[in-house]
């Protein structure tokens, strides 16, 4: 491979002649081979962003000429189409306060201006009046916002196609459960509601929570009091990133706050693990309703995508129901990476920002496709088994609740056994136990009229 030769304050470094970091990019590059995950491009793209609206800002108070302004921001609007992407190869696991992917970016940027004639600095221009210790944190809200949306967009999917099955099965009468027993019956709609419900909420509280990722930390600089900021430039850059990018962000009002902690990251991401909780019952849900066909509950189908088994033919799985659990526990797991994490800063910045916003990102992305997924090849096919649901109000015996009111708590649970005991009707069981007439049950227990 051939190489060309970058200087640092450590000095020289050979740097693949092909690629348009510097120095400090590949010392990184070198040093922390961990993993093999890389930081998000959405994070790499926030920190563009920030060197894009810099560049328009510092020029706007008379502190970078306007040629260093204008090819800077060219060079970061390719950058945001995605065009330089692999230029872009440092790991997560690097230094805490995301130093080295700040200056991948000042580089990166730097080497793209000077190939169109510009001679421009890494560090004192595309780095100016910001520090690593700002940046990286604001990217990380940027980016975290920026990912947020498609799973905003998801959550309504759900709720357009909850709402036509609740509406649908509204009329089905099916028997509950509790404590994974019979119970009284309700509606299939009603149970669906339910879901539905769950996914209102998790909108919700992820909406309520994501608010305080609006705000952006750049201007607090090296330790949050704004050293080499010009005054009005966390103001001024909170507001030309909103303008570029559609999202209302704002700067933090308390810069301190913003470098030491990242309690608005872990509480969005707690509105996730809880939208995770309830995406594990409604697949859970789903894949015991849709048991069998024949030995299980079979009270739904769902669609037949593949099938299930090397050994056995024709059996079918409910696997988006699989893979969705397996999203939510890989959630859970992130939460406890990020809330362990966050808890970590200690005086003046918190270090370990790469592990929270991968740890977020991983989550964000892992629950829009799987939510996806699972709408598109699982919810828009399921369908009520009318029969198997109306079998299992007939032969239930939590109907003999519908009684308690007229031959009282003790009758109904002697009636309950003696049908359980004996394999007889709740309607045979009253009538050998002589505590109602025909007329009687038949008025009292009317399935639809218990939901």
């Amino acid at each position: 491979m051939t190489y060309r030769i970058e200087k640092d304050s450590l000095g020289e470094v050979k740097v693949p002649i092909n690629h348009k970091w510097g120095a400090q990019t590949e010392r990184s590059r070198q040093n922390f081979q961990i993993g093999k995950s890389t930081m998000p491009l959405s994070v790499v793209y926030g920190l563009v962003e920030i060197k894009r609206a810099a560049a328009v800002i510092n020029h706007a108070l008379g502190k970078l000429p306007s040629e260093k302004k204008e090819v800077i921001v060219t060079v970061c609007d390719e950058i945001l189409s995605g065009k330089w992407d692999d230029e872009f190869p440092l790991k997560i696991y690097q230094t805490g306060s995301g130093t080295q992917s700040n200056m991948n970016s000042n580089e990166v940027i730097a080497h793209l201006c000077q190939e169109k004639g510009v001679n421009i600095h890494p560090n004192d221009d595309v780095n100016m009046s910001q520090s690593s210790n700002d940046t990286f944190p604001t990217a990380m809200h940027i980016g975290a916002v920026v990912e947020l949306a498609p799973l905003f967009v998801e959550l309504d999917q759900w709720l357009d196609i909850l709402n036509e099955l609740e509406k649908t099965n509204k009329d089905i009468i099916k028997i509950g459960r509790t404590h994974l027993q019979d119970a009284t019956p309700l509606t299939f709609g009603q149970e669906i509601s339910g879901w539905k419900m769950m996914i209102i909420k998790a909108k919700e509280f992820l909406k309520t929570s994501s608010e305080s990722l609006h705000c952006l930390t750049i201007g607090g600089t090296a330790v949050g009091t704004g050293l080499n900021a010009p005054e009005g430039f966390d103001v001024a850059m909170a507001k030309e990133i909103a303008n570029h990018t559609g999202f209302p962000f704002k700067t933090e009002e308390n810069k301190f706050y913003g470098l030491t902690s990242h309690s608005g990251l872990s509480f969005t991401h707690g509105a996730m693990r809880a939208l995770a909780g309830d995406l594990m019952k409604i697949a859970n849900d789903v894949r015991w309703l849709a048991s069998g066909p024949r030995a299980g509950l079979g009270e739904i189908n769902i669609p037949e995508n593949e099938p299930g088994s090397s050994i056995m033919p024709g059996k079918v799985n409910p696997t988006q129901a699989e893979a969705l659990t397996m999203v939510a526990c890989q959630v859970m797991g992130n939460d406890t990476t990020i809330q362990v994490a966050s808890s970590q800063g200690n005086f003046e910045l918190n270090v370990y920002k790469p592990v929270i916003i991968a740890n977020f990102l991983e989550s964000v992305e892992l629950l829009t496709e799987a939510m996806l997924s699972f709408r598109i090849h699982c919810l828009n096919g399921l369908e009520a088994n009318v029969e198997s649901m109306t079998q299992g109000v007939e032969n239930s015996l939590m109907l003999v609740t519908a009684l308690s009111p007229h031959i009282g708590y003790e009758k109904c649970a002697e009636v309950a056994k003696l049908a359980h005991k004996e394999k007889l009707s709740l309607e045979e069981a009253v009538l050998k136990l002589n505590y109602a007439t025909l007329e009687e049950f038949r008025k009292w227990v009317k399935p639809e009229t218990m939901v």
